[in-house]
């Protein structure tokens, strides 16, 4: 039986596969015959290792050209000499040909090119073969600072040497598009000569997620083999937790089949089901996860990330750069609703994980039993009364030691609220930059609560609000909602008396619950 695959690049006989190329052949191959140098790139884990031996083997079975990927990830070491450098990538192209190619084809003995170049390397083995060829250089962005200036500066000088003496096409592949290249420079020393370090590349292509098809295809090659029942609700639920992120695929549905129902293909998969799967990724927190967790430390990070969560607009000079750079490492998407995370789960994870510690505090100082009425339902007005006391109490000390303060406030109550899931509720976020507000839709037993947190930055926070909401809760089919709004001006200019109010307004035939803080 093969599997979905979570760990290296996938092969076709040991796991269920989406076709690696994902409509990009034609493309792709164009540019091969047109003699062009071209980018891919896109996040950890999306596939890009597999569509290049994907891509190489269908290149090298063509018999028109001689195609090899090799990553050169074990030269981006810092401080690295750039002859040791050279001497890993000539070592790690020749060991990755020996794999795939015959004998004839191959590369020279790295030994022999001690003291020389990649492009001497290069052009010495292009000028010996029969047939041209195609380099497709993994990992590209590991490289650092004079290291990956020098490799870009001599695939740049070998291009006008193509196609009898160098690559008649070279491909670089990693997680950012080559205008990146310059910031991951970190020394301002360096230069790179022009506007471009790759100003030869003819294309640049974003490989993107799993389409909802690709899932259903993916999900129906297991199907085929097991005969299990997994129905189109169930799949497309994954489609909606992982925005079709492949590795986030791949890992539902291996929680799914060979964790939870452990291989039982007589049981159904439920929707129920992939809840769990859900739920057990983030717990878990895999190493796909954990890097992206990584990540959210970075200072070109943090503000992006900090205006999702607060729904806000930030306009300074670097901030379409790390818009940008968030992008392309696949933790933010665009949508006709602005710049959200990426997909439900890492929408999920990243609130929970930059407030982990205040969850911890809140479970040791309060029980959530106090808000469960005797029919088991949720007694939520009583929990958010109760929370503005605890907000008075602990708001000013806690916001102050988080590490995304600025957005502590929502955070904060979110940390509060996830007790509710853990006691057996769901929450829906919906964050987005430039929306003004974060939105709260949260589920236990039959009922369904809508929050909408705002911070108030002027005296229209709270007729905007009333409006936001109101409409929101009438695409939803709600007639009863709360807007939370948090004073951002300390105790000393706005006592704790003035700022915790308890409100009911009528808004558009909607019932608001004004809750100030």
């Amino acid at each position: 039986m093969r599997i979905f695959n979570t760990t290296g690049h996938c092969r076709p006989e040991w796991h269920y596969m989406v076709e690696p190329l994902r409509g990009l052949k034609e493309e792709i191959y164009s540019l091969i015959q047109n003699k062009q140098y071209f980018l891919i790139h896109a996040p950890r884990q999306s596939g890009k290792t597999t569509l290049l031996h994907s891509l190489a083997k269908n290149i090298n079975d063509e018999g028109n050209y001689i195609a090899v990927t090799f990553t050169v990830e074990e030269a981006g070491v810092p401080g690295i000499s750039e002859k040791s450098a050279n001497q890993k990538m000539l070592k790690a192209l020749y060991d990755a040909s020996t794999l795939v190619l015959s004998k004839e084809y191959l590369p020279p003995e790295p030994e022999a090119f001690k003291n020389k170049s990649l492009k001497d390397y290069l052009v010495e083995w292009s000028g010996s073969m029969p047939k041209k060829i195609v380099l497709l250089v993994d990992e590209i962005d590991s490289l650092i600072d004079k290291i990956l200036i020098s490799v870009l500066r001599q695939l740049r000088s070998g291009f006008t040497l193509r196609p009898d003496k160098f690559p008649v096409s070279v491909a670089l592949v990693g997680l950012r598009d080559i205008r990146d290249y310059k910031q991951k420079i970190r020394k301002p020393e360096l230069s790179l000569g022009s506007g471009s370090p790759f100003n030869i590349k003819a294309e640049s292509f974003m490989l993107k997620n799993f389409t909802q098809q690709h899932i259903t295809d993916l999900l129906g090659q297991y199907i085929s083999e097991t005969k299990q029942d997994f129905p189109d609700e169930a799949i497309y639920k994954i489609y909606d937790y992982t925005g079709g992120q492949p590795w986030l695929v791949n890992a539902m549905a291996h929680e799914i089949t060979a964790r939870i129902l452990k291989h039982d293909y007589s049981l159904p998969v439920t929707p129920e089901i992939v809840d769990i799967a859900k739920e057990n990724l983030i717990q878990r927190r895999d190493t796909h996860l954990d890097s992206l967790l990584d990540k959210l430390q970075e200072e070109r990070v943090k503000p992006i990330v900090k205006a999702i969560i607060n729904g806000e607009e930030l306009i300074y000079d670097n901030f379409n750069n790390d818009l940008q750079y968030c992008l392309d490492l696949g933790i933010i998407l665009r949508t006709q609703n602005g710049i959200t995370f990426s997909n439900k789960i890492y929408a999920e994870i990243i609130p929970r994980t930059l407030n982990y510690d205040v969850q911890e505090s809140i479970a040791a100082k309060m029980e959530l039993c106090w808000f469960i009425r005797g029919d088991g339902s949720l007694d939520m007005d009583t929990l958010l009364k109760e929370y503005q006391k605890f907000y008075r109490r602990h708001s000013e000390h806690w916001i102050n030691m988080m590490n995304y303060r600025e957005a502590g406030h929502q955070l904060m109550l979110m940390a509060f609220l996830q007790r509710v899931i853990n006691a057996g509720g769901r929450i829906e976020r919906e964050m987005a930059l430039g929306r003004g507000r974060t939105d709260l839709t949260i589920y236990y037993g039959n009922d369904i609560f809508v929050l909408e947190l705002k911070i108030k930055y002027d005296k229209w926070v709270y007729e905007e609000g009333l409006d936001q909401i109101s409409r929101y809760l009438d695409t939803l089919g709600i007639n009863r909602g709360y807007l939370i709004l948090f004073e951002l001006k300390p105790s000393s200019e706005v006592s704790w008396e003035q700022r915790i109010k308890w409100e009911e307004v009528a808004q558009n035939e909607k019932t608001i619950i004004v809750v100030e803080m």
